[in-house]
């Protein structure tokens, strides 16, 4: 069972630790590594040795974050995972898992893994919570540490379009642009820059999506095969779970996308009528109310079937007057 601290607790907490591994999350998003090097940043500022540690490699539009850290070492005596919500994020650094003394999250689901929590699920971002610890802490707030706080709020909310964004985050983000931080530069790295590779990948992924309960789901499939032929790689399938939800009359959109083992990472968005945290948490995973995922095993077929009759039972008024086909 994790202890709950507030801000002033856990600043005092970090302010004890002298060495601090930061561990973020497998495929890891602008919130989990604008949390990181954020936190990183500021105790480096305080004199602590710290370090970003990452199940994969930081693609490369968030490589402006890493810029000017070269702190290494190789036993923490404090570990703290940044927006992390359950312990199998950690991916292959899972090793870390009950060694874990602090878990900076916002998620409205989460699993107790770490000794002590710094949460608060209506914060828009872990990097919210970030913001408000380095505040508390005493770190000045440079333009680097702002880039990367403004990162994570700015992604985690969609360019705040996105339901979770609230006042607080138009304030913080505010307060970040009172430094020179390069907003257009990071909204069109985070937003508009797409590689060939990616647009190609796209038009093969539209061209496969299917619609189910009368045109309220919309499933989009991406397999193998088809990251294979467009010759892209995990940093060009960054953003796509957001593509079915796009479209007109969806209350939900599924993007399936096929692993290695026979097995699908599956991602969802919503409007305000699906709770997909609550689905995705019956598969093991979890997230927002309104952005969430889980892994499921079987053919496409099969994992599609399952995804719809968890829908049908979890949002009854979807189906009606629907037929569960496309």
């Amino acid at each position: 069972m994790s202890t709950c601290l507030n801000i002033p607790e856990t600043a005092s907490l970090l302010r004890d630790a002298d060495t601090v591994l930061i561990l973020t999350h497998q495929f890891p998003d602008g919130d989990t590594l604008g949390s990181g090097f954020a936190l990183c940043r500021g105790l480096l500022q305080l004199g602590k040795k710290a370090r970003v540690a990452c199940a994969h490699p930081i693609p490369e539009r968030y490589r402006y974050l890493t810029e000017g850290i070269h702190n290494d070492f190789l036993e923490p005596d404090f570990i703290c995972a940044v927006d992390i919500a359950n312990a199998p994020l950690l991916g292959s650094l899972d090793y870390y898992a009950d060694k874990v003394d602090l878990a900076i999250d916002h998620h409205a689901v989460y699993a107790e893994y770490a000794r002590y929590l710094l949460r608060d699920p209506e914060a828009s971002a872990a990097a919210v919570l970030i913001y408000q610890l380095l505040i508390e802490m005493g770190v000045t707030l440079d333009v680097p540490i702002a880039e990367a706080i403004y990162t994570g709020i700015a992604t985690d909310t969609g360019c705040f379009r996105f339901s979770n964004t609230n006042a607080g985050a138009h304030r913080i983000a505010a307060a970040l642009l009172e430094l020179p931080v390069r907003y257009e530069f990071i909204n069109y790295l985070m937003f508009d820059m797409k590689s060939r590779a990616r647009m190609t990948l796209e038009q093969s992924a539209l061209a496969g999506m299917l619609y189910y309960f009368g045109g309220r789901c919309a499933v989009m499939p991406i397999t193998l095969a088809q990251i294979t032929l467009a010759g892209a790689d995990k940093d060009d399938l960054e953003g796509v779970a957001a593509i079915p939800r796009q479209v007109e009359g969806v209350w939900v959109g599924i993007t399936l996308r096929e692993q290695e083992g026979g097995c699908y990472k599956i991602s969802m968005r919503s409007d305000e009528r699906v709770d997909v945290a609550a689905i995705c948490a019956g598969f093991g995973g979890g997230g927002h109310v309104r952005a969430a995922g889980c892994n499921v095993d079987g053919t496409l077929e099969q994992v599609t079937g399952i995804l719809l009759e968890a829908i049908a039972r979890t949002v009854p008024k979807i189906g009606d007057e629907c037929a569960m086909a496309p």
